[in-house]
């Protein structure tokens, strides 16, 4: 068995997307997948599953669908992933909640870096599949909009952090 995490786009976020994180635990354990659990209350879960990770993913998606009405994009690691994108943090040593990582599907756009607009004291670096953001004054001020994010989900440094130690526990 296979150790993932998934984040999901727009759960519990500005009072839209409502899940409670009893639901999503039951959503994924009805899905077949095993020692599944949550962190915080904004779409993130932990679980085992014999699945591939593309599978896991459409598992998770419809059994989602069906409980919201519409569609809910999810972003899938395996643990061993999500520990080497912490490890590539290029921010190490900024502040863990002013570093986000913004999940997306495949590899970001070559032109990422110039569509951002209103970059001020934000610093922006390309991953594999991700964005790595550090917001210097903190996302609250920032006026920072990239295209190629508005299709992921972020997380902050903190929050991957022990979503890693999660996946990979014992």
């Amino acid at each position: 068995m296979v150790r993932f995490v998934a984040f999901l786009r727009a759960v519990n976020v500005g009072g839209t997307g409502k899940l409670p994180m009893n639901d999503l635990v039951q959503l994924c354990i009805d899905a077949g997948f095993e020692d599944v659990q949550t962190y915080v209350a904004s779409g993130n879960v932990v679980f085992a599953s014999d699945l591939q990770k593309d599978q896991a993913k459409t598992a998770l998606e419809a059994s989602l669908e069906a409980y919201a009405g519409r569609p809910v994009p999810v972003f899938i690691r395996t643990g061993l992933e999500l520990s080497r994108i912490l490890d590539a943090n290029p921010f190490p040593d900024k502040p863990g909640n002013r570093t986000m990582v913004v999940f997306l599907d495949g590899t970001p756009p070559k032109e990422t870096l110039e569509q951002a607009t209103g970059l001020k004291t934000e610093e922006v670096r390309l991953g594999k599949r991700e964005l790595y953001i550090h917001y210097g004054e903190g996302m609250g001020q920032s006026k920072l909009k990239i295209p190629a994010a508005q299709s992921g989900t972020a997380r902050n440094m903190n929050t991957v952090s022990k979503l890693v130690k999660m996946a990979l526990k014992n």
